[in-house]
């Protein structure tokens, strides 16, 4: 198969020459001509983890003097953190769908976490939200099958969440293991026996569900999911196979459930920046111990040179009074403020990405397949990753990347509405970051907020009155990607005396 008429042989020359910096010496040598076998053993290994609500200030690298994340910490010292990343949605399931695929949720249709059924508001509400994307298209290429037809071992341990039927599994999206990765959005029990129980919604059945079949007594699904991750790696060692490991676990999502211990450990901490939780604290805890096990296996088997690693976050953390908090951010998951979609971010690639450096450039998650792609050495698949762009240049510190604006779509109401929790209720609505500059349009009404986030990051102070003309530009930027992506948007409640139905 050729494009354009270069051949994939020629392909691969030109991305390797352009993303040399980061290959290890035989994947530069696969694109000179090298055998196959000898080039996969030695092309770079990617572990990404992904955590589940964790905010952007609940590491200590992030400024936490509460939760203990020396880990992590370290792992930041080792590589770049980003100040300014974001999560392509303030909810799971539509973030989790753009890292696979590279595309913003408006163009997947999948703009909300994904329930059992659809969600009926109750209450007049002015707007229909529309009816999204319930399983993440089988024709989608995800990341894990394009690194899968380039050699790469790929399994998936942990959170799925970007479907609700089997037949959408992460084994059908191109990873050779699944391990406790089903449609449900948290684990029920974070302790063996594996068992959920959840009922989403008011008007949803109660659904049960196993994460895992088997374990032991007393043993936490944090460490067991790492026990997994460690005898992947053991595998792929073996083989010499290069590897793509996705980790995404299930904490820090609810329930709060900790290893009692570590509560303990915590209980004799005093509050500090909005964290007073020792359960809270002790699964963030958990989580940075996985990631020192992690850490510690590749050195054991000489892997952390040519190994990769991401660690980031869905979504905002839950901003909940007793538990924990996004200040200075304003907001937390669900929401459009700060607090709801920037995400701590960190990248790590010895020789390559310079140690303890911090990148500002603000990024999401569509850009994380771009950019594996060519760390890897492969080409760039243009037609699938059509909203992401590559973070080469930034973490080589060589240059910026070319992008207009970052863009977010929500047309639905959340779950607090539907509780009656008016006060507390998310409504449809779109936004946009275009350089120090944030919109967030309001689809009800269209009123409109605008921050500038460089002397206003906790978001108290609305520009829109003061400077119209941004506004103005701003809100017509908007409208147009949405106009470009096909962006579902809800309709005027025309009749309806009991409000809007999702999906009808």
């Amino acid at each position: 198969m050729t494009t354009g008429g270069m051949g994939r042989r020629e392909l691969l020359k030109g991305a390797a020459a352009a993303a040399g910096w980061l290959l290890a010496p035989a994947a530069r040598a696969l694109a000179a001509g090298a055998g196959e076998a000898a080039s996969n053993a030695r092309r770079p290994n990617f572990v990404f983890f992904l955590i589940d609500d964790l905010g952007w200030t609940d590491l200590g690298c992030y400024g936490s003097t509460y939760c203990e994340t020396p880990h992590i910490d370290r792992l930041a010292a080792q590589g770049m953190r980003f100040t300014d990343a974001y999560a392509a949605c303030a909810v799971c399931s539509p973030t989790r769908a753009s890292i696979l695929t590279g595309k913003y949720p408006a163009r997947l249709h999948i703009t909300r976490a994904i329930p059992i059924e659809g969600h009926r508001v109750r209450g007049g509400v002015p707007l229909v939200a529309p009816r999204y994307v319930k399983n993440l298209p089988l024709e989608e290429v995800t990341i894990a099958e394009a690194l899968k037809e380039a050699g790469y071992a790929t399994a998936h341990i942990g959170k799925w969440h970007c479907c609700w039927e089997k037949e959408f599994f992460p084994e059908h999206q191109g990873f050779d293991l699944n391990v406790g990765g089903n449609g449900m959005g948290n684990p029920g029990n974070y302790f063996y026996p594996y068992n959920g129980s959840w009922k989403m919604h008011p008007e949803t059945p109660v659904v049960r569900w196993n994460t895992l079949p088997d374990g032991k007594p007393g043993e936490y699904l944090t460490d067991r999911l790492t026990d997994e991750a460690e005898k992947f790696i053991d595998a792929c060692a073996k083989r010499q196979q290069p590897f793509f490991l996705y980790f995404p676990h299930y904490a820090v999502h609810s329930p709060i459930q900790a290893k009692g211990e570590l509560v303990d450990r915590y209980r004799r901490k005093k509050a500090a920046g909005g964290h007073r939780s020792p359960a809270y604290a002790a699964m963030v805890h958990s989580v940075d111990e996985s990631v020192g096990r992690v850490m510690r296996k590749l050195r054991e088997l000489k892997l952390d040179g040519n190994t990769i690693v991401v660690f980031y976050s869905d979504n905002g953390g839950v901003s909940r009074p007793g538990v924990a908090s996004n200040a200075p951010l304003r907001g937390g998951k669900v929401e459009y403020y700060e607090g709801g979609i920037r995400v701590p971010l960190i990248v790590r690639r010895p020789g390559a990405v310079e140690a303890g450096s911090t990148c500002p450039a603000p990024v999401t998650s569509t850009d994380f397949y771009p950019t594996m792609l060519a760390m890897a050495g492969l080409p760039p698949r243009p037609e699938q990753h059509r909203d992401g762009l590559s973070l080469v240049p930034l973490l080589r510190q060589a240059g910026g990347v070319k992008r207009e604006a970052i863009f977010w779509h929500y047309p639905h109401y959340n779950d607090r509405l539907a509780r009656g929790d008016p006060k507390r209720a998310i409504r449809p609505c779109s936004a946009v970051r275009a350089g120090n500059h944030k919109l967030i349009e309001f689809l009800e009404d269209g009123r409109c907020e605008l921050y500038d986030l460089a002397e206003d990051i906790g978001e108290k102070n609305d520009l829109s009155s003061k400077l119209p003309d941004r506004a103005a530009e701003l809100k017509k930027l908007l409208a147009e990607w949405r106009k470009q992506v096909g962006a579902q948007m809800p309709v005027p409640n025309v009749g309806s005396r009991t409000g809007g139905t999702e999906g009808r």
